[in-house]
């Protein structure tokens, strides 16, 4: 007898909902920034991917409203038609600047990005190679593509070598890694992969998602904090984190890569172009990135913050630099309990556990951002020490 795809369903979300693993969609009552209001209540964030605070910067704003007057809400098109405005060319400029790349093609996510990356440039004759723990749009793509794959273990050096030894059959290669893995707020081995690549002939490139904006001195990313700066040839990345967290996504690097990604890449090719308010919006983030690192500063001391006073109260957090601070607590329905209960105290945190994260390793990701305050940074942990304590987390 065979089961309806409504039936299935049904039963799949009772299930979640027995195991207390169904994930709630909380809904926000306005902008999002240090403090959210949901449910009538002003809650502390810690949950945003929100880093530099962009998100509701009055600047980024005005420029969103501006655009909306001078270039409309949308365009109706895909860029190759009649989708292409000056502003989504200053933008490309300005990204290119910015990673110090020769060009850049813009997406509707950094999904897309990535998914449009590697069909275009790869064919069976070549190789691929992804970390184990890679994005899972980085996954799709790879899956889209039919290059020969090797999925080496995360981070695992001496198997990326034997991979690359591997690969040396095929005709071209290309390695891609997270610059930051995002659950675990870990930095990729940047100088080593960038070692590794060079001597074994293969193209390197970062998904700096989770690092645009947020690490090194300026906020260039995951290069500039590991001492690879103008080493790593081809990066993606997003708009919708730290750079004002709205739509968006782009490749940027040499320019015959990112020409025949305007040809050929469907996830551009396909998809309408970013609307106006969105890319001045960004368009703007940039210009104050380049004009001023001292956001980046400020989410490095409040990140250095609340890691030292986590640590200190007894929570296993993983170790690192990056805003990202993943709370063990090992058992999923315990995450999500645990916050549950930091919500009611004020705190908005997400639980994660499996299959986001392998089992056992069930968490609390906290994200920290540069608009957050210290004191914000002490009544969190506060919170997190009493629930930790209700749950036998703590002593």
């Amino acid at each position: 007898m065979t089961t309806s795809l409504i039936d299935y369903c049904r039963s799949e979300v009772e299930a979640l909902h027995a195991s207390r693993t169904f994930k709630l969609e909380r809904v926000l009552e306005g902008p999002t920034g240090a403090r959210v209001r949901v449910d009538g209540r002003d809650i502390l964030m810690l949950t945003s991917n929100n880093y530099l605070g962009f998100a509701n910067h009055p600047r980024v704003v005005a420029a969103a409203k501006k655009a909306l007057d001078r270039w409309g809400n949308g365009l109706g098109s895909v860029r190759f038609i009649c989708g292409t405005q000056e502003l989504h060319k200053e933008l490309e400029a300005a990204i290119s600047k910015f990673f110090e790349t020769e060009d850049t093609i813009l997406y509707m996510s950094c999904w897309n990005a990535n998914e449009g990356l590697f069909q275009p440039l790869l064919q069976e004759e070549d190789a691929l190679l992804t970390d184990g723990l890679n994005h899972a749009s980085i996954i799709d793509g790879v899956r889209l593509c039919k290059a020969k794959r090797f999925i080496t273990p995360h981070n695992d050096l001496a198997a990326i070598e034997k991979a690359l030894k591997e690969a040396q059959a095929c005709r071209r290669r290309l390695m891609i890694s997270d610059g930051v893995f995002s659950m675990e707020g870990e930095v990729a081995p940047l100088p080593e992969l960038v070692d590794l690549c060079a001597r074994h002939d293969t193209t390197l490139v970062v998904d700096d998602s989770h690092a645009t904006g947020v690490l090194g001195a300026t906020g260039r990313g995951s290069a500039e904090e590991t001492g690879v700066w103008g080493k790593i040839p081809i990066f993606t990345s997003t708009l919708g984190k730290a750079m004002g967290s709205a739509a968006g996504g782009f490749t940027t690097g040499p320019k015959p890569v990112i020409d025949l990604l305007r040809q050929r890449s469907r996830t551009s090719l396909f998809s309408n172009a970013l609307p106006p308010a969105v890319a001045a919006s960004s368009l703007e983030a940039f210009r104050m990135l380049l004009e001023d690192p001292a956001p980046v500063q400020k989410l490095r001391h409040n990140t250095l913050l609340f890691r030292r006073l986590m640590t200190e109260a007894g929570f296993n957090i993983l170790p690192g630099v990056h805003p990202v601070v993943p709370v063990i607590v090992g058992d999923t329905a315990k995450a999500l309990a645990m916050s549950a209960a930091l919500f009611e105290k004020g705190v908005y945190v997400s639980g994660f556990g499996f299959p986001v994260v392998p089992q056992g390793h069930a968490r609390l990701r906290c994200q920290i951002s540069a608009v957050h305050s210290d004191e914000d940074l002490h009544g969190a942990v506060d919170a997190f020490i009493a629930v930790g304590k209700e749950f036998e987390v703590l002593g």
